[in-house]
């Protein structure tokens, strides 16, 4: 179409050239000419019009994101350079929908068009004019506003962003559960700062979002960078240990309440740096999550675990697994290759998940247990009292063991509430033929009320602490005495793994 109008000129002009030869040297020459300079002046100045007109078009099109028709990432730039010739304050948001990739793998990439539409029309009313809609890719929007106060009014509306997100978003017959991490970043007056860089600073408090629990806003601070710095190193450093083989598992027992022997252990991995400093699971498991290290590193605990279980004849072995593992389709497949390497029993296995594995994706995680459950291996849910599992969780995923947590525990030995909720959940599970143990016990006072309320397991300081693999064959096969010899050495341990390993 750019083309056409010099197309069209250069006939005018071919024209004009062939009647002038053919006037020339008659008496209409001269009129002919001028009526013929008219003529081109006209075309000239329709197709400079017109050619104009298309560039503003294509120029709008660069703009303008597609699928949604808001401005996209290059007008963002584009509209932020205009803004640094004042002095005043200037926001940005970035906004990142939390579960859209789930929506896009269950439902397929035509309703997560849908859904990105319907996202772009909720910030578009909730921000009105007061700040400027952007979408960026994929699932990424950004806000920019400028202006006294622009910062304030801007954290303003992406709370309500995030307060609408709260709620399902119905799209076509579906109502989805979505949600949104925000980070926020802002440019003082006079301040000198890209429009790239208030991006990336928007992007680092994005993440800080999401690492916090998701469906929140958070504004960029310079300690996020240094942050960011050390959690990089960290992560290089426990690529180093695995391939290293620094890392090791200690178990802790689990004891029968009834007669007092050890019927089962938990795996815990320890990190035995060569520089001697102690770094605990729940500092650089999330670090493995992220970057997906999680993977290779729960695969070696298991391995590892069900070699060293395997002497432990008549216990159960029970291991911590993550999210980020259970959400991994070739989970199952690799466990099963595990069992079959080193030949555990798969009956005598247990894995410990969390609530959080469920609700992240629910389908993928029903399909991961269904396999998993068919080689016989049981499945328990692990500090249940600690957020918003259900019973109607239980009655879904129907694990075999329910793992009270130790904060329910010490709460239900100090008020009613939290006691009739632990007796609530025991007589629930009891229903549903699930086995309960009762973590974190520490006083004999504990253990006599959690023996009282029907768990069949007690886990804690009072009896034993997490030891190497070497020291458990010893505790084997005999009731231990009430309170381990070893109870004196300190505090009562917590979970010293996270649930991943």
């Amino acid at each position: 179409m750019v083309l056409a109008p010099a197309a069209v000129l250069s006939a005018i002009f071919a024209l004009s050239a062939a009647t002038w030869a053919s006037l020339a040297g008659t008496a209409a020459a001269p009129a002919a000419l001028a009526a013929g300079a008219a003529c081109f002046a006209v075309a000239v100045i329709m197709l400079v019009r017109t050619g104009l007109r298309e560039v503003a078009r294509l120029e709008r099109t660069g703009l303008t994101d597609a699928l949604t028709g808001l401005p996209n990432r290059a007008a963002l730039h584009q509209d932020f350079k205009q803004l640094g010739r004042s002095e005043e304050e200037v926001a940005l948001a970035l906004i990142d929908l939390d579960g859209f990739m789930l929506v896009n793998e269950h439902y397929g990439h035509s309703m997560g068009d849908r859904v990105i539409r319907e996202a772009g029309a909720i910030f578009l009313t909730i921000c009105g004019d007061e700040a400027v809609v952007y979408r960026l890719g994929g699932d990424e929007f950004a806000l920019l506003k400028s202006g006294p106060l622009a910062a304030t009014l801007l954290e303003g509306m992406c709370r309500r962003i995030v307060e609408r997100l709260m709620r399902p978003m119905k799209v076509d017959e579906r109502r989805l559960a979505l949600g949104a991490s925000i980070g926020l970043a802002r440019r003082s007056p006079g301040e000198d700062v890209s429009s790239s860089e208030l991006l990336r600073r928007g992007d680092v408090a994005m993440y800080s979002s999401k690492r916090g629990g998701k469906g929140r806003c958070t504004w960029y601070s310079p300690e996020f960078d240094r942050s960011r710095e050390a959690i990089r190193q960290l992560d290089d450093e426990l690529r180093q240990a695995l391939a290293g083989e620094q890392f090791e598992l200690h178990y802790q027992p689990l004891v029968d309440c009834g007669t007092g022997q050890v019927v089962a252990v938990e795996s815990l991995i320890r990190w035995a740096r060569p520089d001697g400093k102690r770094v605990g699971p729940n500092v650089f498991i999330p670090v493995a999550e992220e970057s997906g290290l999680i993977n290779p590193l729960g695969l070696w605990v298991l391995r590892r675990a069900c070699t060293d279980a395997r002497a432990w004849t008549g216990i159960k072995l029970s291991v911590n697994i993550s999210a980020a593992q259970l959400r991994n389709p070739e989970f199952p497949i690799q466990l099963g290759h595990i069992l079959e390497e080193t030949g555990f029993d798969p009956t005598r296995l247990e894995l410990e998940i969390t609530e959080t594995c469920l609700v992240l994706d629910p389908v993928v995680a029903e399909r991961s247990l269904a396999v998993i459950r068919g080689f016989g291996v049981n499945v328990a849910l692990d500090d249940f009292g600690t957020g918003y599992a259900s019973f109607g969780f239980l009655r879904q995923f129907r694990f075999e063991k329910l793992k009270l947590d130790r904060s329910l525990v010490v709460q239900a030995s100090e008020d009613e509430g939290s006691r009739a909720m632990m007796l609530s959940s025991i007589t629930v599970a009891r229903a549903m033929k699930m086995e309960v143990t009762a973590e974190g016990v520490e006083t004999e006072e504990q253990a006599a009320m959690v023996r009282a309320a029907g768990c069949d397991q007690i886990q804690g300081w009072l009896y034993f602490k997490a030891m190497p693999a070497a020291d458990i064959a010893q505790h084997l096969g005999h009731a231990p005495v009430e309170r381990s010899p070893e109870r004196a050495e300190g505090p009562p341990t917590r979970r010293a793994t996270p649930k991943a390993a």
